[in-house]
This record gives structure tokens, sequence and C-alpha cells, in this order.
């Protein structure tokens, strides 16, 4: 499941209203973006039960790096919702009362957008965040290529020119 939340063709956004442990984190991780409420907790308490939380510990390591990933897991223990921002396990924290508002405008803002070249870019950045870095250029720049034969590519900088919102055909 957390592997097939990169292949779905649309932004992914996580809302965290609660404690977002073992594998709830995993589902936080696999998602694009993810605000949680101030009183939210994070982290691996499987590691108390005699578990280790080998299936979400890859995205965790891609999120923290190998030190604090390795406390995490190690030592089992939460992380507020304020320090798991600053790891880069959320991208927003926010009142509990403001927490559907935030997350409905950032739905929204990525529903204005082209549903064809955001697909497209997901793919892309998933499939490039694991190649060595020369591979990566050489491969986002063949999907860049791809990008400005979009129907959409061309109306997006129409409108620019025109000083217009764009008209997305999602193609």
């Amino acid at each position: 499941m957390l592997l097939r939340l990169q292949d779905v063709r649309k932004p992914t956004v996580a809302r965290v209203n609660g404690h977002a442990l073992a594998g709830g984190l995993g589902l936080v991780l696999a998602c694009d973006l993810a605000v949680a409420a101030e009183h939210a907790e994070l982290g691996t308490p499987e590691i108390d039960v005699g578990l280790f939380p080998m299936m979400m510990m890859a995205l965790l390591q891609r999120h923290v790096g190998r030190k604090r990933a390795l406390e995490m897991v190690l030592t089992g223990e939460r992380v507020p919702a304020r320090d798991a921002l600053a790891l880069g396990l959320l991208n927003r924290v926010v009142p509990a009362a403001g927490l559907d508002a935030v997350v409905e405008g950032l739905v929204g803002k990525l529903a204005g957008k082209s549903q064809a070249v955001l697909a497209l870019g997901r793919r892309a950045f998933f499939t490039a965040e694991d190649m060595p870095l020369p591979a990566a250029m050489e491969y986002l720049s063949s999907q860049l290529s791809l990008n400005v034969l979009a129907e959409d590519a061309a109306e997006g900088i129409s409108a620019f020119m025109e000083k217009r919102p764009p008209k997305w055909n999602d193609r």
C-alpha cells in the first residue's frame, strides 16, 4: 500500500489529527504532503512490543536521514508535531481548529493545477529520487521534453502571456 500511494496519478495529502504511529506514520510519509494539528505525535513504537518498523523504515530514512531515523526506530520515542515539522516529516502544523481549512485549501490548490502535468511530475519525482545525479538529470531532461509537448503546457504558457487563468484540459 505504501508503494501504491506513489503510483496514484493525483497528489496525496495526509491530514493528521492525532497520533501517527507505526503504520500510521508510514501512511503519512507515503503521502506527498502532510498537515498535522499541533497536538499530533508521530513515531515508531513497534520496538516497545518486540517488533521493528521494517515496512515504513525506507520512507523514514528518505525523510529524516540516517541518524534521526535510527534514533526513532531504536528508541520508539514519539515526536511532537512541531519537531516532526522541523525534521521534514510534515509540511505544516496548525491549530486543531484550523486543520480542515488548511487541508481543504491545500487540496484546492492542487485541484486547480493541470492533473496531467501533476501526474507526469510526480512519476518523474519518484523515478529520479534514487538515481545517481547524472542519470537523474538525463531522465528528468527526457521528462521535460514530454512536459513541453503537453497541451496543458501550451495552455499554461498562453495563459501566462495573456495574463489570464489557464483552462486545463488535463492533457
